[in-house]
C-alpha cells in the first residue's frame, strides 16, 4: 500500500529534483493553489529544481505566458518542458509529411510556430481531404464537444490511412469546476475506430527524454535518476508515466481521481488502495492535495 503523506516537506529532502504536473496540481486552469505554491516555493528555497512537467499541447513559452496570466511566479520554477515541444519536434523531423489536418482550437496556434524549431517552416495546415497526417492539440470547442463530435472526421481519416499525432496524451483535465475532454480522448477514440496515434506526452518516453535534458541544462550537471519525483494527479499519465521510467512519484489524489479515492483533505485508504490496485500502480506517496 502507497504511504500517505499529509506534506511534501516529509519526502522532498529525498530529492534533487521535481517533475510536477500543472493542472490538478499546481493549478485549475484560473488560478494556482496557493498551498502547492508554498510547497514548491520551500523546495525550491532548499536547493531542490522545479521542472514543470506539463502535457500542455503548447510551446514552453506559451505555457510561461499562460502561467504568468493566473498568477504562477516565473520564479517559483527553474525549467519547463511539454508535450507540445516533444511533438513539435517529431512533426519537424517530416514523420507525419508536410500537409496536416489541424484538429484543435487556434489557441493552440503557437504549436506550429518555427521560431524555435526552423523545421517547422515547412509544415502546411490544410483541409483534411489534402492532409498527410492529422495533428491533434485538443477539441475544437472543448468547452461543448465531446469525442462523438469527430466520427465522420475520423471515418474519412481512417478510410485515407492517415496517422494522428497527439499533442496532448490527457484523456480530461478539470477546469475549474468543469471536466473537459483533451485531445488524448480523440487519439483513443481514432485508435479505436481503427487508426493509428501516436503520443509523445506522458507516459510516453519522450517528453522524459526532453525532461531530463532540460533539467540537465537548469542545473548544470546531470541528476541520477533515483533524485527526481514525478508530482502528478493523472493515474494512466503522471504516475505510470513515472513507473515506466523507474522514476520515483507523488500521487496527488485530489485531482482527477477524487471521487474515486473519495479525497476531501486526504484519501479514504482503502478507496485508495482499490483505484490503485485497479490500474496497477505503484506511487512512491501520496497526498491528497500538493502542499
Amino acid at each position: 500500500m502507497t504511504r500517505i503523506i499529509e506534506h511534501f516537506s516529509e519526502i522532498s529532502a529525498n530529492y534533487d529534483a521535481v517533475f510536477c504536473d500543472l493542472w490538478g496540481c499546481l493549478h485549475n486552469g484560473k488560478r494556482p493553489f496557493d498551498a502547492a505554491v508554498k510547497a514548491l516555493e520551500a523546495f525550491r528555497d532548499g536547493g531542490g529544481i522545479v521542472l514543470l512537467l506539463t502535457n500542455s499541447p503548447r510551446p514552453k513559452v506559451s505555457v510561461e505566458t499562460q502561467l504568468d496570466g493566473i498568477g504562477v511566479a516565473r520564479d517559483l520554477y527553474q525549467e519547463v518542458a511539454t508535450s507540445g515541444d516533444s511533438a513539435r519536434s517529431a512533426l519537424a523531423s517530416g514523420s507525419f509529411g508536410t500537409n496536416v489536418f489541424h484538429i484543435g482550437p487556434e489557441r493552440d496556434a503557437p504549436f506550429f510556430a518555427s521560431d524555435d524549431i526552423p523545421d517547422l517552416a515547412k509544415i502546411n495546415r490544410v483541409p483534411l481531404d489534402q492532409a498527410d497526417s492529422i495533428v491533434c492539440t485538443g477539441l475544437f470547442d472543448d468547452q461543448t464537444e465531446t469525442p462523438d463530435d469527430y466520427a465522420a472526421i475520423f471515418l474519412e481519416a481512417k478510410n485515407r490511412g492517415l496517422d494522428l499525432l497527439c499533442a496532448n496524451p490527457d484523456i480530461q483535465v478539470d477546469l475549474g469546476d468543469k471536466r473537459i475532454f483533451c485531445a488524448g480522448a480523440l487519439a483513443k477514440d481514432y485508435t479505436e475506430r481503427g487508426g493509428a496515434s501516436h503520443y509523445f506526452g506522458k507516459p510516453h518516453a519522450p517528453i522524459y527524454d526532453l525532461a531530463r535534458n532540460r533539467l540537465t541544462q537548469a542545473a548544470g550537471r546531470v541528476i541520477d535518476d533515483k533524485n527526481i519525483l514525478c508530482i502528478g494527479d493523472g493515474i494512466l499519465t503522471d504516475i505510470m508515466g513515472a513507473q515506466n521510467e523507474d522514476l520515483d512519484s507523488l500521487f496527488i489524489s485530489g485531482g482527477l481521481a477524487a471521487a474515486e479515492t473519495e479525497t476531501n483533505l486526504q484519501p479514504n485508504a482503502q478507496k485508495l488502495d482499490d483505484f490503485l490496485q485497479l490500474h496497477n500502480a505503484t506511487p512512491t506517496a501520496t497526498i491528497g492535495h500538493l502542499r
